[in-house]
C-alpha cells in the first residue's frame, strides 16, 4: 500500500474502536475546544470550580430544594405579610379570648383575643430580620478578624486567641439576661448587636484556621515569590479558597440565632411588646396552655419549622462544599 503524503491540513484522531479517522484541521480544533469532546471527559475539558460543582450538587439535593423553598416563603411573608394575612397583629378583642378556629382566624385567638394566625405571620419578620442581620454581622466581623490573625500570625494572633477564649467562656443566655435587661428599646437592633458581640468568636476561629491552611498552598507561595502584595494575596488568592467553611457555619448559625432571639424574647429581655415576635407569643400563651393550646402550638411550630429549614440548608451547603463528602 503506497504511503500517504504528510498533509499539514489534516489531523489524526483515535476512535473508540481502535482505528483512526481523518479529520480536517478545523474539525480537530473544534473537537479540542469542545469541553471533553462529545462526552465531556477528554483531556481538553475545562475544569469546573468548587463553586460550580457545589451549585450542581445543590440543585440535585432535595433537602436543599425543600429548605430553600421554605426559606423563600418566609422571606416573602417577612417583607410583605399582608399578602397572606389581613388586619393588624395588634388588634385584639377580649370577647374572643381563647376561642378556637373560625372564619377569619384559622388559628383561633390567644388569651388577649388577638388573631393567632395574623400574629404568627407577622412574627416571621422579626425572627428573619434578627437572624439574617446577626449572621451577616457575625460573619463579617469574625471573618475579618480571624482572617487577618491567621494571615499575619504573631502577636495579634495570640491576642485574638485569648480574647476569643474569654468570649467562649460567657454563657449566651446568661449574657443576654445581663446585657439586654438594661436596654429599654423595643427594636431588633439591641438583640442583633448582642448576638454579633457574642457570636463572632466562633466564625473567627473558623476563618483563622481556613486562612492558615490556605496560605500554605503552593499557589500562595508562588504569588509571594512573584512579588504580590499582602493585600492582593489575601483578597485574590486566600479569601476565595478559605470562605467556604465560613459560609457553612454561618448558614447553620442563622437558625440558631433565630432560636436565640425567641428564647430571649420568651424570657422578657429580647423583643418586648408591642413588638410582634414568636418568642413573645409563646411566652404569652404559656399560662393558657390547658385552655387554649392552639395559641402556643402555631407560633412554636412556625419557629421550629424556620430553625429546621435553616439547619437543613446549612447541612446541604456543607455537603456540597466539602470535597471529603463527595
Amino acid at each position: 500500500m503506497p504511503e500517504q503524503p504528510f498533509e499539514p491540513d489534516r489531523a489524526i484522531a483515535g476512535t473508540g474502536a481502535g482505528g483512526a479517522m481523518d479529520l480536517a484541521a478545523s474539525e480537530a480544533e473544534t473537537l479540542e475546544r469542545t469541553p471533553g469532546g462529545p462526552l465531556g471527559t477528554g483531556p481538553a475539558a475545562k475544569p469546573r470550580s468548587l463553586w460550580s460543582d457545589a451549585w450542581r450538587d445543590l440543585r440535585r439535593n432535595p433537602v436543599f430544594l425543600v429548605s430553600a423553598l421554605v426559606i423563600l416563603f418566609l422571606v416573602v411573608i417577612s417583607l410583605w405579610p399582608s399578602l397572606i394575612a389581613s388586619g393588624s397583629p395588634l388588634k385584639c378583642d377580649l370577647a374572643k379570648a381563647q376561642e378556637g378556629s373560625q372564619p377569619g382566624a384559622p388559628f383561633g385567638y390567644d388569651g388577649q383575643g388577638c388573631n393567632v394566625y395574623t400574629r404568627t405571620v407577622y412574627g416571621a419578620r422579626a425572627s428573619v430580620t434578627v437572624g439574617v442581620c446577626a449572621t451577616l454581622g457575625v460573619a463579617l466581623l469574625g471573618s475579618v478578624l480571624g482572617g487577618l490573625a491567621g494571615f499575619f500570625g504573631g502577636f495579634w494572633d495570640s491576642v485574638l486567641s485569648r480574647i476569643t477564649d474569654v468570649f467562649f467562656a460567657i454563657p449566651v443566655v446568661l449574657g443576654g439576661l445581663v446585657l439586654l435587661s438594661v436596654v429599654t428599646s423595643n427594636t431588633v437592633w439591641p438583640v442583633i448587636g448582642f448576638m454579633v458581640l457574642l457570636g463572632w468568636p466562633q466564625i473567627s476561629r473558623i476563618a483563622r484556621g481556613s486562612v492558615i491552611t490556605a496560605k500554605q498552598n503552593d499557589y500562595v507561595q508562588a504569588a509571594r515569590a512573584l512579588g504580590a502584595s499582602n493585600s492582593r494575596i489575601l483578597l485574590r488568592h486566600i479569601a476565595p479558597n478559605a470562605v467556604a467553611p465560613v459560609i457553612v457555619v454561618a448558614t447553620i448559625a442563622l437558625g440558631t440565632y433565630i432560636a436565640l432571639e425567641a428564647t430571649l424574647s420568651y424570657l422578657g429581655v429580647g423583643l418586648k411588646p408591642p413588638s410582634v415576635s414568636w418568642g413573645i407569643d409563646i411566652s404569652a400563651a404559656s399560662p393558657y396552655i390547658r385552655n387554649a393550646p392552639h395559641a402556643l402550638l402555631w407560633p412554636s411550630g412556625a419557629l421550629a419549622l424556620t430553625v429546621l429549614a435553616f439547619i437543613m440548608l446549612g447541612d446541604a451547603v456543607r455537603d456540597a462544599l466539602d470535597p471529603k463528602l463527595r
